[in-house]
């Protein structure tokens, strides 16, 4: 991995900002990721952002904490707070902006325990694949103290599957539709094309019972997006 999302964060933060994370999958053109929205503070962020951090209690594990911007909220408030990312150069930068307590680890490797687990910004996404999530879930499930939460975000894509009659179209031979090939791209360097999910609510659900968790809605975005708690 040539860590070009870190490479781009360490850009910005020591303020050699020329040009934005491209972004692209399987189904959707390319997207502008502006660096600035990795950065942003607490007044900045979604409202599921918002629920999320204010539903987090306890010790907290931010996983894939990007440039740190959750951390440094849930940190002021006074709460002792774990960041991890499998990303050299969004440690770096997390550590660089104050969070005390940052790994560079993929949740996987975790053994601590812990309060509140955060996913966010399509946590779902570092299951990779819906064949996987109830290994995750497993995993995530030792990582929790009693009477602890996971906290996490996701979108249903099935409205990108949709056609002009309102009908949506999905090849019933392949894969779960929510199962994307995902492309970053960073001043003209392109990392190895990866996996990335994006969960409905319901398949979500189902997965956490099948490991024996509980999984609620606790809110509805703007556009097809939910935070989900699950215990």
């Amino acid at each position: 991995m040539k860590d070009l999302f870190g490479t781009a964060l360490l850009d910005y933060y020591n303020g050699n900002f020329t040009e934005d994370i491209v972004t692209s999958t399987n189904i959707s053109e390319e997207d502008e990721l502006p660096l600035t929205y990795l950065f942003r503070d607490y007044q900045d962020m979604s409202k599921l952002e918002q629920k999320a951090l204010q539903l987090t209690t306890g010790k907290v594990l931010d996983v894939g904490c990007g440039a740190g911007s959750h951390s440094l909220h849930l940190q002021d408030k006074g709460l002792e707070v774990k960041a991890i990312d499998v990303s050299k150069g969004a440690v770096e930068v997390t550590q660089k902006r104050g969070v005390n307590n940052v790994t560079l680890i993929s949740v996987l490797d975790e053994t601590e325990t812990f309060d509140t687990i955060l996913l966010m910004m399509n946590g779902t996404g570092i299951f990779q694949e819906l064949a996987k999530t109830p290994n995750y879930l497993k995993h995530l499930k030792t990582l929790l103290n009693p009477g602890g939460q996971i906290l996490i975000d996701s979108t249903d894509i099935k409205y990108m599957y949709e056609d002009d009659d309102g009908g949506f179209w999905q090849d019933l031979h392949a894969n779960y539709y929510g199962e994307l090939d995902y492309l970053l791209s960073y001043k003209g360097e392109s990392e190895i094309l990866t996996t990335w999910l994006y969960l409905d609510f319901e398949t979500l659900a189902t997965s956490c019972v099948s490991v024996g968790l509980q999984c609620e809605l606790v809110m509805e975005g703007d556009h097809y997006d939910y935070l989900a708690r699950i215990f």
